[in-house]
C-alpha cells in the first residue's frame, strides 16, 4: 500500500505526463482513506500550489515585446 501521494506541476510536451517539472507536493495516504478523502487532500494540494508556481513560471519568462 503506498504512504504518500500527491501531485506533479510540470510543462506539457508531445509525449504523456513529460516535460520540465516545476513542482512537486505531497501528502500522506492514510489508512482510512477513501476515494474522495484522498482527492480531497491531493485537491486542496492543487488549489495552494498551481497558482504561485504559475506565476513563479511567468515571472521567469523574458518580457514581451
Amino acid at each position: 500500500r503506498e504512504q504518500e501521494s500527491g501531485i506533479t506541476i510540470h510543462l506539457v510536451d508531445e509525449q504523456y505526463d513529460h516535460g520540465k517539472i516545476l513542482r512537486q507536493a505531497t501528502c500522506a495516504v492514510l489508512p482510512d482513506d477513501t476515494p474522495d478523502t484522498l482527492a480531497d487532500r491531493i485537491h486542496a494540494l492543487e488549489y495552494a500550489h498551481y497558482p504561485e508556481t504559475v506565476e513563479e513560471y511567468l515571472r521567469q519568462l523574458p518580457p514581451r515585446k
